[in-house]
């Protein structure tokens, strides 16, 4: 997919999106998650932030938006498929992390306006 907006532009919001993550995953750790991977990067997607608490094992989306009123529907059918098959490419190169009993949880984590972190368990599922 092509970016249409002028390369400044762009940049700024990578670097919004880059803090945004930053941020959730403080966010996170606070909250008692333990962060496993950052920007897991695979052909079919990437995943923003791989945690886990318990035994639960958490994939999240972040996404950075200035205004709450835009966060409606933040993630696409499209990307909700590549953000699963991410997962799933995760969990075969990461055995480790899947133990007998573990749940799989897909997240968005939404970050608005003067960095208001919502957090959405559990909004879709890849299995």
């Amino acid at each position: 997919m092509t970016d249409k907006r002028p390369q400044k532009s762009r940049q700024r919001a990578e670097k919004a999106g880059r803090v945004a993550e930053h941020w959730v995953a403080l966010y996170l750790i606070l909250t008692g998650h333990r962060i496993l991977a950052r920007r897991f990067k695979t052909r079919s997607g990437e995943i923003d932030l791989v945690a886990r608490r318990g035994k639960t094992l958490i994939f999240v989306e972040v996404k950075q938006r200035a205004k709450a009123e835009h966060t409606i529907d933040p993630v696409t059918a499209r990307s909700e498929e590549r953000i699963i098959r991410a997962g799933e490419i995760f969990l075969s190169r990461h055995p480790q992390f899947v133990d007998q009993g573990a749940a799989l949880r897909y997240d968005i984590a939404i970050v608005t306006g003067r960095w208001r972190i919502t957090h959405r368990r559990d909004v879709f599922r890849g299995w």
